[in-house]
Order: structure tokens, then C-alpha cells, then sequence
């Protein structure tokens, strides 16, 4: 696997992921926002890899 792939989709995913709980009303360093941007970029990764094959 190609590791622009990998990062780009951590990138990508982690910062969706990171902002999805902003627009719910959290606040952008909490508890949400960081398991957010964590699901996101594994995600992420999961996601552009399988665009990639």
C-alpha cells in the first residue's frame, strides 16, 4: 500500500472526523472531537485504501 494513501486518508478522515462534533455542539477539544477524529482517520485509511485496489 502506497503511504500517500495511508496518510491522506488519516488526513481527510481524522479531520471530518474532528469536526463532525463541532457541528452537534461540542466544544472542538473535547472528549467527542478527539474520538471523532480517531474513528475518522482509521476510517479514513480504511476507506481510501479499499478506493485504491
Amino acid at each position: 500500500m502506497n503511504k500517500k494513501v495511508i496518510y491522506f486518508g488519516a488526513t481527510v478522515g481524522g479531520l471530518i472526523g474532528g469536526y463532525l462534533p463541532s457541528l452537534f455542539g461540542a466544544d472542538g477539544f473535547s472528549g467527542w472531537a478527539i474520538l471523532g477524529s480517531t474513528v475518522g482517520g482509521v476510517l479514513g485509511i480504511i476507506i481510501f485504501y479499499k478506493l485504491t485496489k
